[in-house]
């Protein structure tokens, strides 16, 4: 009896905490190899971006096919669960589902998206972006398990809304991609340059490219410092808020670039979510530094010393 519970106790610390991450990774791997297959094989012949796509989904599926075997044999486990090798496969994968992701989402290789950005692909599309998402996930964990790092509680730890402003960067800069790619399709040419739809794109990819700066400005401090001012914090999150607010409205709407649900449409969305959380933050962030002027020890500190206007 006390054998086999040892036995099963051993087993279980072969297993890794990441099997069912890996098993989500398995799924849509092959979701995306089977959706991306019948995208390449409705054109005439198969591009270089359509075989990229099929070749990367199909390498992961091995891969992760293998590896969640592995996982279920206490034997060859040891090989794979919080070793070196694990890592390496991860970091190729983030990188090899990074191009996937842009492959599927761009808008001259037929697969995910049609010319104007619209998605016609809905499993190819979504299980692209899912598989991207468990990679990085995946990453994140092995760092957590294998060599101690908390990478979120280090973040969390560092400054307040960090996180929120690092989304926000990575967002912005898929909103100028997305919009820079539209300009490049349907502005270039006489023949699909459409004037109301052009200003609209050229209006997207300044609005990412300034959010992306002013975000990068404001992570730069809070990394170098611990802090930013919060005045230029709250001016910033405003500027960046008002703006974003016209960019829902035009980019969004009908006729517009981010009109059918793209890249651009949901990006510039979650752009404008994450400002709206930014600025509670900081109003919260500053009801609490008031309260604490006023001698109301029972209202929740500031997390960082950061309202020194």
């Amino acid at each position: 009896m006390a054998d086999n519970t040892k036995s099963q106790a051993d087993e279980s610390s072969l297993r890794s905490p990441r099997l069912h991450l890996w098993i989500a990774f398995f799924l849509f791997s092959l979701i995306t190899m089977g959706s991306a297959i019948d995208a390449a094989d409705s054109g005439l012949y198969r591009t270089a971006a359509q075989k990229w796509a099929i070749a990367g989904s199909s390498l992961t599926f091995i891969s992760t096919l293998v590896i969640v075997a592995m996982h279920m044999v206490p034997r060859y486990s040891i090989y794979i669960v919080g070793t070196k090798l694990e890592g390496f496969i991860l970091i190729f994968l983030i990188a090899s589902w990074s191009a996937i992701v842009g492959v599927c989402s761009d808008t001259t290789s037929g697969l995910a998206v049609d010319s104007t950005g619209r998605v016609q692909n809905g499993n190819l599309y979504y299980f692209s972006w899912a598989g991207f998402v468990c990679s990085v996930v995946l990453f994140v964990s092995y760092l957590r398990s294998v060599y101690s790092i908390d990478m979120a509680g280090e973040i969390r730890s560092r400054s307040a809304r960090l996180t929120l402003w690092a989304a926000f960067m990575a967002s912005s800069l898929i909103v100028m991609g997305s919009s820079a790619r539209m300009f490049d399709n349907q502005c270039r040419q006489v023949e699909s340059y459409l004037p109301t739809y052009c200003r609209i794109t050229k209006f997207a990819v300044s609005l990412g490219c300034l959010g992306t700066v002013l975000s990068l400005g404001i992570i730069a401090l809070k990394i170098a410092t611990s802090m930013a001012p919060f005045t230029c914090e709250v001016v910033t999150c405003i500027l960046l808020f008002l703006m974003y607010t016209f960019g829902v409205a035009y980019i969004t709407s009908e006729g517009a670039p981010g009109g059918p649900l793209n890249n651009l449409y949901y990006f510039t969305w979650f752009s404008f979510l994450l400002l709206f959380g930014i600025g509670g933050n900081c109003f919260e962030q500053y009801q609490a530094a008031k309260a604490m002027r006023e001698g109301r020890p029972s209202a929740p500190a500031p997390r960082d010393a950061e309202i020194g206007m």
